[in-house]
């Protein structure tokens, strides 16, 4: 690989030069530029690689000696002129001698040049829902920033213009690389191979076919969504290459903690304290829920601890809609401060129910 091919420059160009190239193709290839491009994030590995050696004096000055003992591109070059290494436009599916040396991101710039269409990347977003946002559900807005087809070319990436001899390749209809000591001739990507040049690279995306738009957009939240569930909507992601689809839009969903709820699945549990006249003599009472509230029978000899299920005042499944349960866990609250008359009377309950309460403990 020439560093000096890499970036579009002659062997005497000045440090200005190297910098004002490097800035020119960063612009163009740099990845937060092409999101999901790898073949961009290739190109742009090779520009930096290139740059850090040229615009370093001894890094260049060892490159250009090593150059001129043998490694030079232009000097020592094994030139195959009269062999075609390419795929020719009409030619066998076969692989041939080119392939082999091409590697994964030639593939892929001949898979883009041949306009076939590609399906575009994925965007990822994360939301967070209160407990009660996400158990209701309902619409969300959403600010999205993605890549969507030029609307200058239509996402053609060239406009046309008036005839003339292509600039790239001189009118000769192929151009030249060099790998190694060996020299590869494929048709020229801007003129298809006719030398003659009849459309110019969109000004608005630079041949991009894509550029960055920011839009709010309103999507549907289902009702019931648990903590880090996932939403999927189809072609809200990045336009795809050559009128490819464009990819989806998932959406990683946070819900904030209840003080109260505990979630289980599709149930959710509740601890809710009673008064000891409640456990003993049983009574209804009314517990929170998501609308508001229910009530809760507890039966006389309730015990601290016991947990009862109110059937389906629990969460709606994102799945199929149906409603888990209500579990509500009782557990006893003794007053704080106890009168006079109050305690003769616990005094007296104690001497009516003289019963061991820790029996089973002493039979060990």
């Amino acid at each position: 690989m020439d560093l000096y091919i890499v970036l579009g420059l002659e062997r005497d160009a000045s440090p200005g030069d190297v910098k004002r190239a490097y800035k020119r193709l960063a612009r163009r290839y740099h990845p937060d530029i092409n999101p999901g491009d790898r073949m961009a994030a290739a190109q742009f590995r090779q520009i930096a690689d290139a740059y850090e050696t040229l615009i370093d004096p001894e890094r260049r000055r060892r490159y250009d000696a090593g150059a001129r003992s043998g490694g030079a591109i232009e000097e020592t070059v094994f030139g195959f002129e009269g062999f075609d290494f390419s795929v020719s436009v009409g030619g066998s599916s076969a692989s041939t001698f080119g392939d082999l040396f091409a590697g994964v991101l030639h593939q892929r710039a001949a898979q883009h040049m041949s306009g076939e269409p590609e399906r575009g990347p994925d965007l990822h977003q994360a939301i967070t829902l209160s407990f009660e946002e996400a158990m209701r559900g309902g619409q969300r807005q959403l600010t999205v920033a993605r890549l969507v087809r030029c609307h200058t070319c239509q996402g053609a990436g060239r406009l046309r213009t008036n005839e003339s001899r292509c600039a790239h390749c001189h009118g000769t209809g192929s151009v030249k690389s060099a790998r190694g000591h060996m020299v590869f001739s494929k048709p020229c990507a801007h003129c298809g191979g006719s030398g003659r040049q009849q459309q110019v690279a969109c000004p608005t995306c630079g041949g991009q076919q894509s550029e960055m738009r920011s839009e709010t957009v309103t999507i549907q939240v289902p009702a019931g969504l648990a903590d880090l569930a996932r939403v999927r909507i189809q072609g809200l992601g990045h336009v795809g290459p050559n009128g490819g689809e464009a990819g989806d839009l998932s959406i990683t969903v946070h819900v904030e903690p209840h003080p109260l709820f505990r979630r289980d699945g599709d149930d959710l549990h509740l601890v809710v304290p009673i008064a000891v006249h409640e456990a003993a003599l049983g009574a209804k009472v009314e517990v929170p829920a998501l609308e508001g509230t229910a009530r809760l029978r507890v039966p006389s000899g309730t015990q601290s601890g016991q947990t009862f299920r109110l059937r389906e005042r629990g969460v709606p499944s994102a799945r199929d809609g149906r409603r888990g349960d209500l579990v509500v866990e009782v557990r006893l609250a003794l007053p704080k401060v106890l009168d006079e008359r109050s305690k003769e009377l616990l005094r007296e309950f104690g001497k009516i129910n003289s019963e061991d309460v820790r029996k089973d403990l002493n039979k060990n």
